[in-house]
């Protein structure tokens, strides 16, 4: 099975997520899409992160039923942080039988170079990209294993989400209904 692999730390998960993922499973060549929740992006702080376990419920309650897209806690049993190159290398030891292909946005393509052995990524795996408003695609947007996909833009981001949870101020329909509902009722991010 042909997978793509959407990385990110969903801190939230928001609509714009689920798009992306619903888009890239039904319109493209990819017969699944699996959200891996990193514990931590090593170009990123850990502070602002909300709990790796309170994450990945919120990413199972927003695909609800959707049987193309999966929660997947692979890098919770890997060293922190987590290289993207390393957790495709134990999903190809664990899972032979699937070919995974990376999802990401063209802000992270544009910083590829960063990445711990990003010519290994580039050598041995497809990489699905969805242009960003404001973004570059970088200098890897020719490269024969990059494909670039017009997805639907939307300009939401968690940290607006997480902000507006701080200020008291409604992210209704910016997230799942179940996710709306279970930030309403907990005190997650606030």
């Amino acid at each position: 099975m042909r997978i793509g692999l959407f990385f990110g730390s969903f801190n939230p998960i928001h609509i714009g997520h689920l798009i992306i993922a619903n888009f890239m499973a039904t319109q493209t060549d990819l017969e699944r899409v699996w959200f891996v929740v990193s514990p931590q992006n090593p170009l990123k702080p850990k502070k602002t992160l909300a709990r790796d376990h309170d994450r990945l419920h919120l990413v199972r309650l927003g695909i609800g039923d959707n049987t193309l897209l999966r929660a997947s806690d692979v890098e919770f049993q890997l060293p922190i942080p987590s290289y993207t190159i390393d957790t495709l290398a134990f999903l190809k030891e664990k899972h032979p039988e699937h070919e995974f292909v990376l999802i990401m946005g063209a802000d992270n393509l544009g910083s590829l170079q960063l990445w711990k052995n990003y010519e290994q990524i580039l050598a041995g795996y497809d990489i699905y990209v969805y242009k960003r408003p404001s973004y570059e695609l970088g200098e890897f947007a020719s490269h024969p294993r990059v494909r670039v996909f017009e997805a639907p833009p939307l300009d939401i981001s968690a940290t607006y989400i997480r902000d507006c949870i701080k200020a008291g101020k409604s992210v209704r329909y910016l997230v799942p209904e179940t996710v709306w509902e279970y930030l309403e009722s907990g005190s997650l991010y606030h």
